[in-house]
């Protein structure tokens, strides 16, 4: 298996491997925390593009949720439920995978509740994180999460987020694991540390095509 603990964050940061453009994703969560759906017109005037670019950006996700409206219902974080509650300030979200859980507090700087449900045993997991201090709490203490990395992340939530999994013990996730060759169930601390480097890798982008932008002297 290869070295999770590093080549996950590269390749989920990378929007040549994911679609995921940080520009548009870090406006966008910020904008679905609030619990309702999103139009294209407010997060091209969060993520200062227009909207046709923000129309380019999201196709590049084929997996991002739209209502019969158009808007924006998911990418990552979800007004659809999910086996992942995600529960900020009272509002009740979804996530596409569990490192989604562990990832979203320190990108959208708030506390979160998270309860998931094994798809091995159907039991209850539930993990507190607070923005800055991490994860608080874990029930039951030997809960882990299931990665892996796949060949490629043209679609994230078939071929990554469909794959990422609560389990309430190793020996909880023990007969998933036999029929999915190649991924790894790691303990909650583990996971959030890889979330972390995900989180920052995906800031530090932000940063620095803002900063590119600020820069520029374009005239047109």
């Amino acid at each position: 298996m290869s070295d999770l603990n590093t080549q996950l964050p590269e390749r989920l940061s990378r929007p040549e491997e994911t679609g995921l453009d940080p520009r548009l994703l870090v406006p966008l969560l910020r904008l679905l925390v609030d619990g309702d759906p999103v139009t294209i017109e407010q997060l091209a005037s969060a993520a200062g593009r227009t909207p046709d670019q923000v129309r380019h950006g999201l196709a590049a996700v084929p997996d991002t949720e739209y209502d019969g409206q158009g808007r924006i219902v998911g990418q990552g974080l979800t007004l659809r439920p999910t086996p992942h509650r995600f529960t900020v300030a009272g509002q009740e979200l979804y996530t596409w995978c569990a490192l989604d859980t562990l990832v979203f507090p320190a990108i959208l700087d708030r506390a979160a509740r998270v309860e998931s449900i094994s798809p091995a045993s159907g039991e209850r997991i539930v993990v507190a994180l607070d923005h800055a201090a991490g994860v608080t709490r874990v029930e039951p203490a030997s809960a882990v999460v299931s990665l892996v990395n796949p060949e490629r992340i043209a679609s994230i939530r078939s071929s990554f987020c469909n794959q990422v999994h609560y389990f309430a013990s190793a020996d909880d996730a023990a007969e998933w694991l036999a029929e999915h060759p190649g991924a790894q169930a790691v303990p909650v601390a583990e996971a959030h540390r890889i979330g972390i480097e995900l989180t920052r890798r995906l800031l530090d982008r932000l940063q620095v095509t803002a900063s590119a932008a600020d820069g520029c002297d374009c005239c047109c």
